[in-house]
């Protein structure tokens, strides 16, 4: 009994939306006793360095405690009065809410489930684990490459939760231990979820907050996950050749049973021509996604100021939203799922990303706290003149290191960007250098976190499901983890000297 209360007792981090809760609640009371002010700002709305000047915030307690009642809803639809600079869920003015990226979670969780409900993507990852099982290394590189794509596209992470049934007997079949496998996949993942290049969770919903193109930023961000990947990849392989040749050296050891697999698994089926058709229309919708939102004339002439193409679709939040609805649609069909089934799949993929959605959500009324109450411009004033001094590469790690306790303490990455880029973003404007660096360094200060942290359920289901130990699959990630810190801060070092 005493040790089963122990247990109940036993400290459990709270979710991101407890803890954006009670940052909400936090922000709100500081409001009364932190200096209020305002920037003067361009006609396009970024504040203009050298401009604070104190402004009394309006309203009284009564009208500070509606502003905490709103704060969700103008999270959500909060409109920002062009006059007064309030917002409100019934001004006139701009949409200053998340409800364009509300929705866009909402509709590409709705298609990666149904895509998942097809077995297509399921499908073809087995049988690329199967037609390259002689061939460790390769199989491998080969299985986080596609881990690693997937989580730079559309945040692969949680998904990978199901692939521990099929990767560890064959790691095991292959001479390898349980951690390979967990390497394989927490890290095949995660890294690409650290150089996230068009990730809508995590550089999409930064890129937003920030007010810049989603396309923004993205060589700098690609050749961060070619990089990071491949070095990735070489880690994880030097550890399963040295554990084959030298079994002693595992760092979790063998399991009854593990030494005994046979080497030779069961062929699964091979991939229908529905499910076929599925992953190349997944393929085909992630690369319109991207020709999308690129700025294909900044791009293409190194000019930040060059007029677009015709051709340039330059879409946000609204379309990309309404493009994954459609393909959901087009996948169920494709996948003749029917229409009472594709229409479960849709309602249930949205309620599956509630959270996260929610997470924005509360993350924007408290930056909506702030703005009401004019403190935002208060926190930018206290380190402009620090910042404004600061070298642009310096600037750039700066922001990489000041978000790893952030994403620590908010594990939604799309709540973290949603809290921390209106305020970081001004001020790489301060500093000179582009808002698309500071999206790149904060999401590879929230995917590195994620490689490890002990709250995020993809690290701790992932060895809880392969048997390792979290303790253990410490001890062989922190080389890992130091080398890829290090290749970030000098590939942000770089991208800023080079776009300042």
């Amino acid at each position: 009994m005493e040790e089963q209360a122990a247990k109940e007792r036993k400290f459990v981090f709270p979710s991101a939306l407890t803890v954006l809760a009670a940052v909400t609640v936090v922000v709100w009371a500081l409001a009364f006793v932190v200096p209020s002010g305002t920037y003067r700002r361009t006609p396009a709305g970024d504040p203009i360095r050298g401009t604070y000047h104190h402004a009394a915030a309006p309203g009284d307690l009564v009208h500070r405690l509606g502003q905490l009642f709103l704060a969700p809803v103008n999270g959500l639809y909060g409109v920002r009065d062009a006059a007064t600079g309030q917002v409100a869920p019934d001004a006139v003015g701009a949409l200053y809410g998340s409800a364009g990226v509300f929705l866009f979670v909402l509709a590409i969780g709705t298609f990666i489930t149904v895509v998942f409900a097809t077995g297509a993507l399921d499908r073809g990852i087995e049988r690329l684990a199967h037609r390259l099982r002689t061939r460790g290394a390769l199989l491998l590189a080969a299985v986080m490459t596609v881990f690693s794509l997937l989580g730079t596209v559309e945040g692969f992470a949680e998904e990978t939760l199901g692939f521990y049934g099929l990767l560890v007997p064959l790691m095991l079949a292959l001479g390898y231990d349980r951690m390979v496998a967990t390497g394989a996949i927490v890290l095949g993942a995660g890294v690409g979820v650290l150089a996230s290049t068009v990730n809508p969770f995590a550089t999409g919903v930064a890129s937003s907050a920030a007010g810049v193109s989603l396309g923004d930023g993205i060589a700098l961000r690609f050749a961060m996950w070619l990089v990071l990947t491949a070095v990735t990849i070489g880690y994880v392989v030097r550890y399963a050749h040295r554990v084959r040749t030298r079994p002693e050296r595992s760092l979790v050891g063998f399991l009854p049973g593990d030494r005994e697999l046979a080497a030779a698994a069961e062929e699964p089926p091979s991939l229908t021509g529905l499910q076929k058709a599925v992953l190349v229309l997944v393929a085909l919708v992630f690369l319109f996604m991207v020709f999308s939102v690129i700025p294909w004339a900044q791009a293409l002439t190194g000019r930040a100021g060059a007029a677009p193409y015709g051709w340039e679709l330059d879409w946000s939040f609204a379309q990309l939203a309404a493009l994954f609805l459609a393909a959901s649609v087009l996948v169920g069909v494709v996948a003749r799922l029917g229409e009472r089934r594709l229409s479960g799949l849709v309602v249930q993929g949205a309620a599956d990303f509630v959270a996260p959605a929610l997470a924005i959500v509360l993350a924007r009324g408290i930056t909506v706290i702030m703005n009401n109450a004019r403190i935002t411009d208060t926190v930018l004033h206290a380190v402009e003149s620090t910042v404004a001094g600061t070298a642009a590469a310096a600037f750039a790690i700066l922001v990489f290191v000041v978000n790893l306790p952030l994403a620590f303490l908010i594990p939604s990455s799309s709540g973290h960007a949603t809290l921390a880029m209106p305020v970081q973003a001004p001020l790489a404007d301060f500093a000179g250098v582009p808002r698309s660096v500071a999206v790149t360094a904060w999401a590879a200060a929230s995917g590195w976190m994620n490689l490890w942290v002990p709250t995020t359920a993809v690290v701790v289901g992932g060895v809880s499901l392969a048997k390792v130990g979290y303790d253990r699959y410490l001890r062989f990630v922190w080389p890992l983890l130091l080398i890829l810190a290090v290749l970030i801060c000098g590939f942000l070092a770089v991208g800023a000297v080079a776009a300042a």
